[in-house]
């Protein structure tokens, strides 16, 4: 019986995180885990050198969430850490990311929820 009751909350659970997630706007990327979804849009586009935000959406809510950015290839992030402020809703900013050289890079936006942080990631190449 208890193994039932953990299946259905498992399902239920996976099922609101990749059900209807909405970014108003349009035109966003999705990343997606067992247990949230995200959806982000950068404004501007990013350009090596130059600062740009990203509004996005994560469902269900987190606790908290966090954006940053790595080079995997060269070991490092950015040099700038950017702010993320709540929008209410499960939609959020982050303002103050650049990417200061080409290459590939990692988006990643850390959500703590339940006493745990999953990191979602994106992999972006700029030239």
């Amino acid at each position: 019986m208890t193994r039932a009751l953990l299946l259905a909350a498992w399902l239920a659970a996976a099922a609101t995180a990749s059900g209807a997630c909405e970014l108003p706007g349009g035109g966003a990327q999705r990343i997606e885990s067992l247990r949230h979804v995200v959806l982000y849009r950068a404004q501007p586009a990013p350009r090596i050198g130059e600062h740009f935000a990203l509004e996005f959406a994560v469902c269900p809510a987190p606790e908290g969430v966090r954006v940053d950015a790595t080079m995997p290839e060269h070991r490092h992030g950015m040099n700038y850490r950017p702010t993320v402020s709540a929008q209410g809703g499960g939609l959020y900013r982050a303002e103050g990311l650049m990417f200061h050289m080409a290459g590939r890079w990692e988006l990643v936006f850390e959500l703590r929820a339940g006493g745990a942080t999953e990191r979602l990631a994106q992999s972006l190449k700029l030239e």
